[in-house]
């Protein structure tokens, strides 16, 4: 199924100093440049049901107090067949507990515990890629040279005993909402 770009409608979630020329640009910080202001603990969000088509939610998932009523409401927002592009810290990130603000971390498994059912929620995603990155997003050079490492050991061998010694920053993954009977 090919989507030409012009119709797509996509909001960059948090958007911060990462203004997207072309998006929907929400951040609940004024001092920010962003089409919609509003806090993402609040709902529902300020759009109508499956009005995107591409979400970008950059490390944004770590601050929200409520993971499953945020996922809940992206849920509502994206078109089937729509893709959430998400980035948080992994919890071997230490330079993440620095920021007092984060609530979670996250590891590899935790979208598949989410998409498979967990404390009696449930969504319709699948998740389309995913991958850990050396460093933080704004280090192109750097992941692209290390990142592959990470990404060719078993998940759960490097989580288990080689996180602490070689931490990665983010793990990224893109998720498809799905109809109930694609699950």
């Amino acid at each position: 199924m090919e989507v030409k770009t012009a119709q797509l409608k996509r909001l960059n979630l948090g958007s911060g100093k990462d203004y997207k020329t072309g998006w929907i640009n929400l951040d609940y910080n004024s001092q920010y440049k962003a089409d919609v202001y509003h806090d993402l603990d609040k709902f529902p969000y300020p759009f109508k049901d499956n009005e995107f088509t591409y979400i970008y939610c950059s490390h944004i998932l770590e601050h929200v107090k409520d993971l499953f009523k945020t996922l809940e409401e992206l849920h509502r927002i994206l078109n089937t067949n729509g893709l959430i592009h998400i980035r948080v810290p992994h919890f071997s990130n230490g330079n993440g507990y620095n920021d007092l603000s984060h609530k979670r971390f996250f590891g590899w498994f935790t979208f598949q515990q989410i998409i498979g059912g967990y404390y009696n929620k449930s969504f319709n995603f699948k998740i389309e890629s995913e991958r850990f990155n050396f460093l933080a997003e704004n280090h192109k050079m750097l992941n692209s040279g290390f990142s592959w490492i990470f990404n060719i050991m078993p998940k759960q061998f490097y989580e288990r005993f080689l996180c602490w010694i070689m931490p990665v920053g983010e793990i990224e993954l893109k998720l498809r909402k799905i109809t109930a009977s694609q699950s």
